[in-house]
């Protein structure tokens, strides 16, 4: 046989053998196949862990069902579109993926070259500024709870200890016979949050947070002493503090509008330098 000939079907032995393989390793680990296109179980696997076996075969089911009809789809599509539709969908096709490759790019930059502080004279200066966007939706407070067993002794001198802030006696009394102790007396607490621990209505509790320093309130078991220390009442500014994750929030949020800006007006200024950027149509 003549050298090129054999050299020939050596060479085609070796791409048939070669493609052999891929179509192994392709279905190997496949769950389903279709027209050539394979569903691998380590993808089902993966959607269905944790999952109980009848839970897991449901969600299986589904997935490869919404799984082959979207190829059914896209080959119907294919066969019966004609080239202008096909042509405009792969151009649709080609700008998501530009906006995809550009928005990964950018949550990157974001997350590690973009400064995340905010200084404490910009959260001054736009709480200054913005006052009328930091208004309280409902009334905060700092202070103490004390919830003691109905009958539990000295109730009066209690009282009296969490008026005057008297800590070392109320610290000793509540270890004695508080079945709840909490002090807040540097973090803001809600409305919300203090209804969830003390059996009254949002209403009347509003209520009694603006007339009172001590709220003090009982249930079948239950005594519950609130002692305010420091209050905001709702439709009143919002502390500085309380303010600050909403202000870093807009600071952060037009800074990352700037830092992206100036991101692709630079790589458009330095591919144009180092002329990466061909005009092949001039004017």
């Amino acid at each position: 046989m003549h050298k090129l000939a054999i050299i020939g079907l050596v060479l085609a032995g070796f791409l048939f053998s070669g493609c052999q393989a891929l179509e192994k390793k392709q279905q190997a680990g496949a769950a389903v196949e279709l027209n050539g296109h394979y569903l691998y179980r380590s993808t089902l696997d993966a959607l269905t862990l944790g999952l109980n076996s009848e839970d897991s075969a449901r969600v299986a089911d589904r997935y490869i069902r919404q799984w082959a009809e979207d190829l059914l789809m896209q080959e119907f599509g294919e066969h019966r579109m004609s080239s202008e539709d096909r042509a405009n969908l792969e151009r649709m096709i080609e700008e998501y993926k530009l906006s995809l490759y550009a928005q990964a790019y950018a949550q990157v930059l974001i997350a590690h070259r973009m400064p995340k502080t905010v200084a404490d004279s910009t959260v001054e200066a736009i709480y200054t500024q913005l006052a009328d966007r930091f208004k309280l939706d409902e009334s905060l407070v700092r202070g103490m709870l004390l919830i003691v067993p109905k009958g539990a002794p000295k109730i009066d001198k209690l009282r009296g200890w969490m008026a005057k802030q008297e800590m070392d006696a109320i610290e000793k009394y509540a270890y004695q016979n508080a079945s709840g102790y909490e002090l807040f007396a540097d973090k803001w607490m809600t409305t919300t949050e203090l209804i969830s621990r003390i059996p009254l209505e949002r209403s009347e509790m509003e209520s009694r947070l603006r007339a009172k320093n001590q709220v003090e309130v009982a249930d079948s078991a239950r005594i519950y002493i609130l002692q305010i220390t420091d209050k905001r009442m709702r439709g009143e500014a919002m502390p500085i503090e309380y303010a600050r994750p909403q202000i870093e929030t807009i600071v952060l949020n037009g800074r990352q509008v700037e830092f992206l800006k100036e991101e692709r007006e630079r790589l458009y200024e330095e591919a144009l330098q180092s002329e990466k950027i061909k005009f092949l149509i001039k004017n």
